[in-house]
């Protein structure tokens, strides 16, 4: 079967279900978007790393990097090989420099893994077809009208109805850039991460 490469294009996270996230997978070349409901500590792992934030302590990812990192294990590529129920499978295939293993996991612990290894994030044709969302511009307002049912993964957090983009009316509007920068250190020494990803987000409006 024909693989398709993803990146990540973004995460939206939800104003009225607590917890939920889409993590939105693009497909390079091409305009269709593959949207996934993943849960908060999930969306938080791959945020984190996007972000380029430095924990105070090792994320469960980060050690699993650093541990794979001393035993000469490489993740080769991720892998979203099947969707069933609404529910997407993916495996990750890794090295030790002897021969590939496939590994059975969550898509957001294989894409949180994927960031971190800086490999390449795969999907079959069959699946963009039947959950992918084809879109006309590079924005993530299509995201207010996903229907979360047929775009998830396996997660305790139930799934909002309608994920929706990040409002653009920010809660740190009226902080000083001074200010901005000491709430967005207090913030990753205290490992509230999505806090930081909203201040990260203020700052970055206002120097654009």
């Amino acid at each position: 079967m024909k693989k398709i490469k993803l990146d990540i294009v973004g995460l939206s996270y939800s104003q009225t279900q607590s917890g939920a996230y889409a993590l939105v997978l693009g497909e390079v070349g091409g305009n269709r978007r593959l949207p996934i409901i993943i849960g908060g500590f999930e969306a938080q792992a791959i945020a984190v790393e996007i972000e380029k934030m430095q924990p105070s302590r090792p994320l469960t990812h980060d050690l699993f990097k650093t541990f794979a990192d001393n035993f000469n294990i490489v993740i080769q590529e991720v892998l979203i090989y099947n969707l069933i129920d609404g529910i997407f499978f993916a495996k990750i295939i890794c090295s030790n420099g002897a021969k590939p293993i496939e590994i059975d996991a969550r898509t957001s612990d294989a894409v949180a893994l994927a960031v971190r290894f800086g490999a390449p994030i795969f999907t079959y044709d069959f699946i963009m077809d039947a959950s992918g969302i084809v879109i006309e511009t590079n924005d993530l307002a299509f995201l207010e009208n996903i229907d979360a049912p047929t775009a998830k993964e396996n997660i305790t957090t139930p799934a909002p109805d309608k994920p929706k983009e990040k409002s653009p009316k920010s809660t740190y509007g009226h902080l000083s850039d001074e200010q901005l920068e000491a709430d967005l250190n207090k913030a990753i020494d205290n490992e509230q991460y999505e806090a930081a990803a909203k201040i990260r987000d203020e700052i970055e409006r206002r120097k654009s």
